[in-house]
């Protein structure tokens, strides 16, 4: 487990109403490290933020966690029925 899903994980469980609907999951890739974070509906938009603009900055809080690894990181939100 790294870093920046520590830090994906802690930042979208303190956006969600429900905490416990919020799921983190990650997979390492050739290039970068594939990070999915999914919840519900709702929940889900506060996370992605009004014009993208959370996402965009949980994407970069774990870029910049990742950045003395030396790994690029992608962070995809996910809705989950």
């Amino acid at each position: 487990m790294s870093r920046a899903r520590d830090i994906v994980e802690v930042v979208g469980r303190a956006l969600a109403d429900r905490s416990d609907d919020v799921s983190v999951s990650e997979r390492e890739g050739r290039e970068a490290t594939h990070i999915e974070l999914s919840s519900t509906g709702r929940d889900l938009g506060r996370m992605i933020g009004r014009q993208g603009r959370t996402a965009s900055s949980i994407r970069a809080l774990a870029e910049l966690v990742a950045e003395p690894e030396g790994r690029r990181v992608v962070v995809d939100f996910v809705d989950t029925p």
